[in-house]
């Protein structure tokens, strides 16, 4: 997004009662690019990149799309009716416009850096119309054209960002565009794009990054490809490329690759499981996800930060427990993700701080820091670290190191995106020696960040995430000289359980926010779901946690009801008691699918927790009354809001962040983290629901 489409946003929506001007949204449309690139198809028939922090390439502001119909252009935009969906579970968007005797069969794929739009067209047009606004470099000026009129490409250049457009059936029109002036911006407000073409300026259809271009209908049919490219050395040869990849594409062809492309999201049938949203979680996942397999919070919606600090970054908290619920997941169903595992691990060895702990958030195209607001660690001492994603990394590479054990190790090493077992050890330990130096005497960790990233303190869930990390250290199974000490990570972990306590609030019946200045900030918070999963680990690797689970059992129920809230049209848990942020006009805090998801994960993992210490005695807890079967129920009614037909999800089964009162999605979408959080609650329940049966079978 650049700052003439942030000021006709503002014009547009500057009173609306649930949009943000500004902000370029995504709540509506669907993505394509399961390897790289990441193109929005909106529901309008509109094209934009958000590519960037992916592949470090900006490609496209918009593209508009139309027919000719006697010699008149009439845009997809403005068609009668229109209809989307992903063929199968692909990420081909197949999109249908009516208007009039005109239809048009659209089918959009994003293949590497190239985005292919094939369209089949019945009726009266003769020509499909393109209008493509290139940001090459992220700019919109100072960009130029070149134009191989015989060869059906266009170019847009700055210095290093090349973008190509393309026909199969050749150009029978070329209009070049420059951008508009800031002046005719301000002063005319919002206008509808392509802008009529200054026939005086003789530069206009060689500078800037605005292209219309005609290509004619070969029976019914017509191929354009946008490709983006980095520091092109052959021209000719570039120009070739795009042509190879237009030429010869129809619809069937395109259906058959974009089944081949999806066969990456893993080895197993993802549909065949109780879960039918299993294969939507994975693209989703997938969509976010660069070349070295960093993932993007989600797509980048607000690059200028109008109203956030942006969103097309990878954080180690979101990637990190991203992980730890695919490795989950894929024990659980074999789904084959073992490229994805690797990459990840890769990752988090390459990118940890040379004093052991990680970033605020970095740029997933080369794990480079990215701009932030939590990196005291880099400039010094300070409150502004986010500590629980370290101690989150810790937990996955931990989690990795299991995995790898548990496969073949040897056979893994030899991969080029799996790294060095000795160095998956070498991080780990040094994640534990940043914990370490960062955990107080009380057994609570130090002042720092919270997850929400809006306040300061020693919160439960940065607690949470320490003894996840050391229970889950204490799992490895490490030789003698190792540097990693497992029976160290297990002392401390039960130092961290019993420095729960300062938090514990009797008269509310769970576990504070935060300890802020020495003062118990009793709000209950969504993130303090974590604790579940602590424990649990902590069970898991033979800590004895039977004397906290009465204030866990009451914790999680109290917070449950606490945070639900549910209108007409919305029903889920928010983040915090208190929590205004984007509310535009809403009195209330919105519902978040992070907290409602977590909240069903919470619920499924601590039902099968309770399974596990079957006959243990809850008694004394202040909601005592909950039971194994009462959080599985919860687990269920929260997770059937997060499915297609619940209040939360939205087109192509997306998770947004969050969504108002009315039911109106907000910020970005699809969000990755509530959608690995979705694929492990519904494989924690089939797991749990598994092993009574056979209980009760014996």
């Amino acid at each position: 997004m650049n700052l003439r489409d942030s000021l006709h946003d503002h014009a547009r929506n500057r009173g609306h009662p649930t949009r943000f001007p500004g902000e370029r949204r995504t709540t509506s449309g669907l993505f394509s690019g399961l390897d790289g690139r990441l193109v929005h198809v909106g529901r309008d028939g509109r094209l934009r990149d958000f590519s960037a922090p992916l592949l470090d390439c900006a490609g496209l502001a918009t593209a508009r799309v139309g027919v000719r119909v006697d010699g008149d252009v009439r845009w997809l935009d403005a068609f009668d009716a229109r209809t989307q969906r992903y063929v199968d579970d692909t990420a081909l968007v197949e999109s249908t416009y009516v208007d009039g005797d005109v239809e048009v069969t659209r089918r959009d794929l994003t293949l590497d850096a190239t985005h292919l739009t094939h369209v089949d067209v019945t009726g009266s047009a003769d020509a499909l119309v393109v209008y493509c606004s290139f940001r090459p470099d992220g700019h919109e000026a100072r960009v130029g054209k070149l134009v191989y009129g015989d060869r059906g490409v266009v170019e847009t250049y700055h210095r290093h960002e090349h973008d190509y457009l393309a026909s199969a059936t050749g150009f029978a029109h070329l209009d070049g565009r420059r951008p508009a002036d800031a002046g005719d911006v301000l002063e005319h407000g919002p206008r509808e794009r392509p802008r009529d073409v200054d026939l005086d300026a003789y530069e206009e259809s060689r500078l800037g990054g605005d292209v219309v271009a005609t290509a004619p209908l070969e029976d019914g049919t017509a191929t354009v490809a946008t490709a983006l490219e980095r520091d092109v050395d052959d021209r000719d040869a570039a120009v070739d490329r795009v042509r190879e990849r237009v030429s010869g594409v129809d619809a069937a062809s395109l259906v058959e690759t974009a089944r081949e492309q999806a066969a990456t999201l893993g080895d197993g049938d993802a549909s065949d499981t109780a879960d039918a949203n299993a294969a939507a979680d994975l693209r989703a996942l997938a969509l976010l996800s660069g070349p070295t397999g960093a993932r993007v919070a989600g797509p980048d919606f607000d690059p200028l930060y109008a109203n956030s600090g942006g969103y097309g970054y990878t954080w180690f908290r979101d990637d990190a427990e991203i992980t730890r619920y695919l490795l989950a997941v894929d024990r659980e169903r074999e789904l084959g993700l073992d490229d994805w595992h690797h990459r990840s691990a890769a990752l988090y060895v390459d990118t940890q701080l040379a004093d052991g702990s990680w970033p605020h958030r970095v740029w997933p195209s080369d794990g480079s820091l990215a701009p932030g607001w939590a990196n005291s660690r880099v400039e010094g001492d300070g409150d502004d670290y986010q500590a629980d994603q370290t101690a989150s990394v810790v937990s996955a590479l931990a989690d990795y190191h299991r995995y790898r054990q548990a496969t073949d190790a040897d056979a893994a090493s030899e991969r080029a995106d799996a790294p060095a077992l000795d160095a998956v050890v070498d991080a780990i330990a040094a994640g534990v020696d940043v914990l370490d130096d960062t955990l107080e005497a009380d057994g609570l960790p130090g002042a720092c960040q919270n997850a929400w990233e809006d306040m300061t303190g020693r919160f439960a869930h940065t607690a949470a995430t320490y003894l996840a990390a050391y229970a889950s250290v204490a799992r490895v199974d490490a030789p003698d000289d190792s540097p990693v000490d497992a029976a160290h990570a297990a002392a401390q972990a039960e130092v961290v359980l019993d420095g729960l306590d300062a938090l514990w609030v009797a008269d509310r019946g769970a576990y504070a926010l935060r300890l802020a200045d020495g003062t118990v900030d009793d709000r209950l918070d969504a993130s303090t779901f974590a604790l579940v999963d602590a424990v649990s680990t902590a069970h898991e690797a033979g800590i004895d946690v039977t004397a906290h689970l009465s204030r866990l059992v009451s914790h999680t129920a109290t917070t449950l009801d606490g945070l639900e809230r549910e209108t007409d049209a919305v029903r889920g848990l928010v983040r915090y008691e208190g929590d205004d942020w984007r509310q535009r006009e809403q009195d209330a805090p919105k519902v978040w699918t992070v907290s409602t998801a977590w909240g069903a994960v919470a619920a499924a993992e601590l039902a099968a927790l309770l399974e596990r210490v079957d006959g243990h005695d809850v008694a004394g807890a202040d909601r005592s009354d909950w039971n194994a079967e009462d959080f599985a129920e919860s687990a269920d009614a929260l997770l059937a809001e997060l499915d297609p037909d619940g209040t939360l999800s939205r087109n192509g089964d997306y998770l947004p962040e969050q969504v108002f009162d009315d039911g109106t999605a907000d910020s970005a979408t699809p969000l990755g983290w509530p959608h690995a959080i979705r694929l492990a609650t519904a494989t924690k329940r089939r797991e749990t629901e598994a092993a009574v049966a056979v209980a009760e079978d014996d």
